[in-house]
């Protein structure tokens, strides 16, 4: 069945900026270089940002002729031919946005990129580097002397640290939100089409799509969740002046993809985690939540699996599970200035009526529907009261607001003291959450874009019947989310995030039809390369906040951890304390000043002259707020009405209006995702392409044992593991460069070597990401009595193996390609004893070998140098070895 809509890619892929003496020209166009449209930037205002989109779009030969233009009339003088007036400024990637200080407007430019995912086609890319360059000429410029301050604070935020987007895949937003308006009803996509063309005052949107009737495709653009979008005020001033595809929002968070191999079918697993912009913040300075009810570390989770096979939003498979962390939304703070490892918990202010909890909740199930969960994990029984203040005030704002709840949608509270059950000897703790997860899944669901599947229907299974979530003729929905919390939402709550994580994966997978039971077992492939993704998600979210990795991991909690891994714990607890001590402050300065909560003003105080920045994140301390919510009917109206189901998912007009919808020609650029996947018209290499360098269960976890169950659900031993999770993670990196340099690279060694190599390197990733014949480990045979056995069990029959047997006789075919190969491989020799130059062996002992393909010499080979006193030792004993032999043979 054909799509009825499609996302729409971005038409701004590419940007050059151009300069002249009064303007600059950013040109941008899409990844084929068939369209392009032009901003006109104007740099002879000193302080104001004027920029003019014409909204029309060029083909090539258009745009090379207005650039010829305005490089001929920007010449010093008419006619001459040695200077330029057009500069090509930068090439880069997207617009992070505009910015002004105390001076004039600055613009920023992803200049580097980098693919980290990839959804149905649509690539998803980490922002590697930015430039940032100053707009308005230097004969109009006004200088101030804390500009360069305020630029300084301004860059502390590293945009090439875990910021991401995406030209084609709505990253705020979950996949159920992106797929589900995808499905919209035509007649709903016909009459918004109507809509956005009579409002649109853009003249080349709809042109020539009237005469194609039917035959074409809606095209959709939703707007964005600003509040993960971590850019939204540097691209509100020309947010309503310019085309939306000029606008790149980024969010900042985490992104991880890797692929699961079953039998050969690959399955790719993605991590994607977003970070809130509201109430962002460093550990201690940013705690509880604000007066408009939005959290400190607040960060939405979603795992999601599909089925690599197909790449299609329409007839592939894709399922997804969203959970939510963040602090206890509650008016509370530590007193850092004290100077101690954990510094007591202050509430700050009274809130009988649970007011900011309501806002927080309301937020939440509009976002996600009901019922929302709340996992407490911080401490209950302390000889010093500390966290249990959390806990005591969390209890009495959810029994509030519950009594007024209808009873099927009231908040469920959930509390576990985790550090207590932690050091029991008697109690397992991952068992104990494994419990809590599974009832947590049964209650939401989870979604998944396509009916139950047929092996469900024959093999029953108990847990699956059992499973909430809100069923729909196309597949399910997730109804509710769980909000995981400790003190610091670090520690604790990754690891119990990784459970339910966990469990939902073995139903995301058992939904797809790709195991017989919603269950997975710790020590199998699958759980292996799951686990790395979310000890790389944590580290990653802990470095934001906390300003060090995680302290405790899974493994602790297992109780499996090495005994090397307390020291890092320790070492990770001392940079967390510094980090907190004195570097923090300026990480929360250049936070308010990226994310516009503070705006330097000339006759104001600056931003490192402020006491505190309470007043900027809690906007009721400097005004007053227009209308207060009711004590009782504390949420929102329309999203009581549609509960279950999330408010902003729901087809309804005010959803509708957040929507771009246009129809587009059937292969039109803007909706063709296989061309913007597979890009025909450029060169691709193997080395380069994303899915062959994204981490494999079968390349990176599976044993390398020939003859070993490939499934990436069988139960592994410790000692037959194709890799460590706690690995060294820089190898892998060096082993990424030896593959894409294996087509210069001599011949791989012989067996010995390999096997040599890989007892040296077990523990890193080395050998697991080199060449093919590095990663097939040899079998060791140490017992001549046990090795029938094991050639028997490893060595297969040839008629099995490779269909044939060469004994039997081979056809006339088979002879003639191999004799060709044979007369390949003759040549080949021949012109390598031929030529003296491919190995040549200088003075100092060193052998080089050159290649033909890159013309030079790739690889150095030094001669082992062996000491007088090891050639005397060897001397005598071979000599003690000729006297023993004569011994025993009776001489």
């Amino acid at each position: 069945m054909p799509s009825a809509a499609a996302p729409i890619i971005s038409s701004v892929q590419k940007l050059v900026l151009y300069e002249t003496r009064a303007r600059y020209f950013l040109v941008g166009s899409n990844h084929a270089e068939t369209k392009y449209r032009v901003l006109k930037i104007d740099r002879t205002e000193p302080k104001d940002l004027v920029i003019i989109d014409d909204r029309h779009v060029y083909t090539p030969q258009e745009v090379r002729e207005l650039l010829g233009r305005l490089d001929l009339g920007n010449r010093t003088k008419m006619g001459q031919k040695g200077s330029s007036g057009l500069y090509r400024a930068v090439s880069a990637f997207g617009i992070v946005g505009f910015v002004r200080f105390l001076e004039g407007y600055y613009i920023v430019l992803i200049t580097k990129r980098r693919k980290m995912a990839d959804i149905g086609g649509h690539a998803i890319y980490k922002i590697e580097d930015t430039n940032m360059i100053y707009i308005p000429n230097d004969s109009v410029r006004i200088t101030h002397p804390d500009e360069a301050r305020y630029l300084r604070i301004f860059q502390n935020v590293d945009l090439s640290s875990n910021f991401y987007f995406s030209y084609s895949y709505d990253l705020s937003h979950s996949l159920q939100y992106n797929l589900t308006v995808l499905r919209m009803p035509l007649e709903m996509l016909k009459s918004e089409t109507t809509q956005t063309r009579q409002e649109s005052f853009d003249i080349f949107e709809d042109e020539g799509l009237i005469t194609q009737g039917g035959s074409g495709v809606f095209g959709i653009c939703s707007e964005p969740y600003m509040k993960y979008v971590w850019n939204g005020e540097l691209l509100d001033i020309i947010k309503n002046s310019v085309h939306h595809d000029w606008l790149l929002y980024i969010i900042h968070g985490f992104c991880g993809q890797s692929k699961l191999l079953i039998y050969g079918r690959p399955v790719y697993v993605t991590l994607i985690a977003r970070r809130s912009s509201k109430f962002a913040g460093t550990r201690f300075l940013k705690r509880g939540a604000n007066c408009e009810g939005d959290v400190a570390n607040e960060v939405e989770t979603e795992q999601i699996l599909c089925d690599a096979s197909v790449m299609s939003f329409t007839a592939g498979s894709y399922s997804s599970y969203v959970q939510v962390r963040g602090s206890v939304p509650l008016y509370w703070s530590q007193d850092i200035s004290t100077m101690m490892p954990k510094p007591p918990i202050t509430l700050d202010q009274a809130d009988p009526f649970a007011h900011v909890a309501a806002l927080h909740f309301d937020q939440m199930l509009q976002r996600f529907g009901s019922p929302i969960i709340i996992l407490n994990l911080v401490k209950e029984r302390e000889k010093r009261k500390h966290e249990r203040i959390l806990s005591e005030e969390l209890v009495a704002a959810v029994t509030y607001l519950n009594q007024f709840l209808p009873p099927e949608h009231t908040i469920i509270y959930i509390p576990w003291d985790m550090a207590k059950y932690t050091k029991s000897k008697l109690c397992n703790v991952l068992d104990r959450l494994n419990v809590i997860a599974e009832s947590v899944v049964k209650k939401t669901g989870f979604f998944v874009n396509r009916p139950d599947s047929y092996c469900s229907i024959l093999r029953p299974d108990e847990k699956w019947n059992e499973l909430g979530g809100y069923v729909i003729p196309t597949g399910r929905l997730q109804t509710g989310v769980l909000r995981t919390n400790c003190v610091d939402c670090l520690d604790r709550t990754n690891t119990a995030q990784f459970m339910v994580g966990k469990c939902a994966l073995a139903y995301q997978l058992y939904s797809l039809g790709l195991i017989d039971k919603p269950n997975l077992q710790f020590d199998t492939d699958a759980v292996r390369l799951f686990e790395e993704l979310y000890e790389d998600h944590g580290d990653t979210l802990s470095l934001q906040y906390g300003g060090s990795q995680l302290v405790h991991r899974v493994k602790t909690y297992r109780k499996i951890a090495p005994w090397t891994q307390h020291s890092k714990d320790i070492m990770q607890t001392l940079s967390r304390y510094y980090s907190n001590a004195f570097s923090d402050a300026d990480r929360q300065d250049a936070i308010n000043l990226f994310l516009g909560v503070f705006h330097p003003t000339e006759g104001k105080p600056h931003l490192w002259e402020l006491p505190t920045d309470f007043y900027l994140h809690h906007k009721n301390t400097m005004r007053l707020l227009p209308t207060r919510r009711s004590y009782t009917y504390w949420w929102t109206p329309e999203v009581i009405k549609y509960l279950p189901l999330p408010y902003d998912e729901v087809i309804c007009a005010a959803n509708l209006k957040k929507l771009i919808v246009k129809k587009f020609h059937k292969y039109e650029e803007e909706i063709d995702i296989h061309n913007e996947f597979f890009r025909p018209y450029e060169l691709s290499s193997f080395d380069d392409t994303f899915c062959l360098a994204m981490t494999s269960s079968a390349r990176d976890f599976m044993p390398k044992t020939v003859g070993i169950d490939p499934s990436p659900f069988t139960v592994r031993k410790p000692d037959e593991t194709g890799k460590s999770v706690l690995g060294n993670k820089s190898n892998r990196e060096e082993a990424v460069l030896q593959r894409k340099t294996a087509a210069s690279a001599p011949p791989p060694p012989s067996e010995e070597a390999v096997s040599s190599s890989s007892e040296d390197d077990s523990g890193t990733d080395r050998e697991e990401e080199g060449s093919v014949s590095q990663r097939s480990t040899p079998v060791k045979m140490t017992d001549t009595g046990d090795s029938a056995k094991v050639t028997e069990n490893v060595v297969q029959p040839m008629k099995e193996v490779y269909g044939i047997n060469p004994s039997d006789g081979l056809s006339e075919d088979d002879l003639s390609i191999y004799s060709r190969f044979v007369q390949l491989g003759q040549s080949q020799h021949k012109q390598d004893k031929s030529n003296q130059l491919l190995c040549s062996r200088c003075p100092d002992g060193v052998i080089k070998l050159y290649s033909h393909f890159f013309g030079q010499w790739v690889l150095d080979l030094h001669i082992a140098q062996v000491w007088e006193s090891s050639k005397e030792l060897a001397f005598y004993w071979d000599v003690l070895s000729l006297l023993l032999l004569h011994s025993v043979s009776g001489g």
